[in-house]
Parts: structure tokens; sequence; C-alpha cells
């Protein structure tokens, strides 16, 4: 990696002067699900980092958040073991070889952690004597400021920065402006770490990329995806679609109805399914599996379907996968087989009972021997290493395989048009420009 392949506005790790300095590192380890982690590639993607910033004489203080403890209607805050950092600190560790402590504070039960109280300064006085190897703060979105807008965010922003001599983003996955990775920019000299560095580099290829270009992006939900879908559309020369998208998009151009598939959803896929009558873009998969229950796969209660068969008015029960076979047929083949450029943010079935689809969809792109393929979003990763855990590994040590650390930050890249157009991103220019 050189300089010159980045923003030449953006401010570098590699250029800040981190000798016998206290860094604050906001990291994107949000890996925790109920207390476990489901794959800890997040964490190692940052260990370079880390690493360079020990071997330059810094001293760490990591943060980073986990999950979404704040009810978005109430505001409440719950602080529970199963958003805690405690599973990434005992891995950083065992990994390490190291301490890492995390700072205890005092807990509100509706607003969580009110602010940073100066019980912080005895373990930073022990992280500076190199008694222990690092602190690692609470889940930033256990502090009541990181997601406020007003004068508590500003003042956890400035607590944040107390503790610190110099800020480091490297969190990719968190495009988000909060205060952790926004506001903290105004107080500290500020750079962008290497995963971030890299990631950066690599939205390169799919904002400018080798055609032809395809694209499989699935959700949960239509409506969250609108922006970027629209954006990468335009940019594509072809585009698979699946999971609650799909579906949105079948119900729309074949005026059927499909269980899970809310009527916003419907309305929402019609600006698409217009475009494409003219653009043709879409490729359809054409068999999928129906199910009469999203419980489980219960034996007589799920069959294949055919979109061929679709007609006006149909009621079908919740497609929950894309039959294997989808992917051998002429078009979906040839169109996968022939990418020079291949981007994935999916899990093609609801899993863990369905996931032949998404299977399927991995081996087939593995054929492609020529596509630079890229692959972002922690579900997607993690579909992939529990699938096809061989090919995975193989994957990971692949030149034409890279696997971004947040598929909605890749999203959002390809909305903007730009890998700098993300508010952290920004920010750090921002913090250089005034500094220079």
């Amino acid at each position: 990696m050189t300089n010159h392949d980045i923003d030449p506005g953006l401010p570098l790790i590699q250029d800040a002067d981190l000798s016998n300095k206290v860094v604050l590192v906001r990291v994107d380890h949000n890996v925790v699900k109920k207390g476990v982690i489901r794959d800890p590639y997040r964490i190692d993607a940052t260990l370079g980092t880390l690493y360079n910033i020990v071997e330059r004489g810094g001293r760490l203080i990591l943060m980073t958040h986990v999950g979404r403890p704040r009810d978005k209607k109430t505001g409440r805050i719950k602080v529970e073991d199963n958003s805690s950092v405690q599973p990434v600190v005992e891995y950083l560790e065992r990994k390490l070889y190291t301490k890492f402590v995390v700072p205890q504070f005092p807990v509100d039960p509706e607003k969580g952690i009110r602010e940073i109280d100066t019980s912080i300064n005895l373990h930073i006085r022990d992280l500076l004597a190199h008694r222990i190897g690092g602190i690692y703060l609470p889940n930033t979105r256990w502090f009541e400021g990181e997601e406020a807008d007003d004068e508590k965010r500003k003042r956890f922003a400035v607590q944040l920065a107390g503790l610190a001599d110099v800020f480091v983003n490297d969190a990719f996955g968190s495009w988000q402006p909060h205060a952790s990775t926004y506001d903290i920019t105004k107080h500290l000299p500020s750079f962008a770490g290497f995963l971030l560095q890299r990631e950066l580099l690599n939205l390169k290829h799919l904002l400018k990329p080798k055609r032809p270009f395809v694209a499989v992006v699935a959700g949960a939900k239509y409506d969250t995806k609108i922006g970027p879908l629209n954006q990468i559309y335009k940019k594509v020369d072809h585009l698979i679609l699946g999971g609650v998208i799909y579906n949105s998009f079948l119900c729309a151009k074949y005026d059927i109805r499909i269980s899970g598939v809310s009527e916003s959803d419907i309305i929402a896929a019609r600006d698409l399914v217009e475009q494409d009558l003219e653009a043709k873009k879409v490729v359809e998969l054409p068999f999928l599996v129906e199910s009469d229950t999203i419980e489980g796969r219960i034996e007589g209660k799920y069959r294949n379907r055919s979109i061929r068969d679709f007609k006006k008015g149909d009621k079908y029960g919740y497609f929950l996968d894309v039959v294997p076979e989808s992917f051998d047929a002429g078009g979906v083949a040839q169109v996968i087989g022939s990418a020079k450029t291949i981007f994935v943010n999916a899990v093609m079935g609801l899993t863990p009972h369905f996931f032949e689809g998404s299977e399927k969809l991995d081996r087939t792109i593995d054929r492609n021997s020529e596509a630079q393929k890229f692959y972002g979003g922690g579900d997607t990763l993690q579909e992939f290493k529990n699938l096809s855990p061989g090919l995975y590994l193989a994957a990971m040590d692949s030149a034409q395989y890279y696997f971004f650390t947040g598929g909605g930050t890749v999203l959002k890249a390809i909305e903007d048009g730009t890998p700098y157009g993300l508010e952290p991103v920004k920010a750090l220019i921002e913090n250089n420009r005034e500094r220079s």
C-alpha cells in the first residue's frame, strides 16, 4: 500500500507521531451475538494497526460498539452481558498475550453510562507504566452521549478526547457519524488506521469496476436498501437479488403476494421493476423454496416453486431460499461465469434451516477463475464460513477475493459514488485540513 493510492487529504497512521502517546482507537469489533463471538474476522483485520501502534511506542485504548442496546422508541439503554465487549477482550488477550482492562463506570438503569469518571485515571497510569497492555472501553453504545444529539454528546466526545493524545479510526464498518467515530476528531490529532485505508482502496475496485460487473444483494427489508440499490443498479451490468428484496421485486413485477413481504416494500420495489423493463439488468433466479412457516424446515411444509408458474393475483407462503439449481440455469450461470467483478452482500436463505441457495451461490462464484470477488457484511461472511469452511479458508488466502468488514458501508459508499463521502472519513480529512 502506498500513500499516493489514497486521497491526499486523508491523514494516515503512518504519518502520526505515536511515541509515548496514548492512542485512542475506534475499531469495529461488533462481532458478539448473545455473548459469543460468531466470527473473529473483523477483530483479526485490525491487529496490524494495533501491532503498529505498540511497535512505534504508542499505548492502546480501544473502543467499539456491540449490537443495539438502545431502544429507539423509548431511548432506554440496556447495559447487559450480551452486548458487552468482554468476549472481544478475552479473544484479544489470548491472541496478543497481553492484559486488557475494561473500566467499570456507574450505570443508570434508563440512560446507561452517563460519563467516563476519574476512576479510569488509575488504569491509564498502569497503561503508561506497562503494567497492562491496553484499556478496552465498555460498549460505546452503552454511553448516553454516543448517539445523543445534544450537550451530552459533546461532553462525551470531550471526555473521550481527554483520555488520549491521538485518535485513530480503523472502524470501516461503523460509518454512522456518532461521538466515537465523528465528534472525537474535533478534539484530537486524528488518523486513518491500516484497515480503514485498505478498505477505502478496495472500494475503488467497485466504484470503477472491471466489466462485466455483477452485484448480488439480499436483505430482510426492501425499503432500507432503496438508495443503495438504485445506485448499484446504475453501476452494474447485472444484478442478482435475494431474500425479502427479491421477494418484493417478484411481488411488484408479477402482481403476486408472498407472505412476509409488506405492501410498503412492494410499492418501493416498483421503481426497480420499471427501470428494469428497459435495461433488463436484474437476473431472475428461476426456482425458489416456499415454506408454510418460518419456524424451520418442517417435512411436508415446504416445496420448490418456479417463477414461470406465477399468475397475477397468486398468493404464496414464505419464500425462504433459492433452489440451488437456479444457479445452473443458463442465464444465471452465464452471467456469474463471465463476470470480471463480483460484489456479494447477500445471504440467499433464512438460515440456519434454509442454506442451500447461499452455499450454491458461493460455489458458483468460486468457479469463475477470472473475476475479482468482493464480499461485504458480517452476516454474509458468517454464512460463507459456516456453509463452506474449506472454500472460505481458501478464499482468505486468494488474491482474487477481498472481504470487506462492513457490507452496509460498502453500499453507502456506492450510493455516494465515492469512498470519501462517509462522514467519519470526511471528519478525518477535515481534522487534517485544520491542523495543516
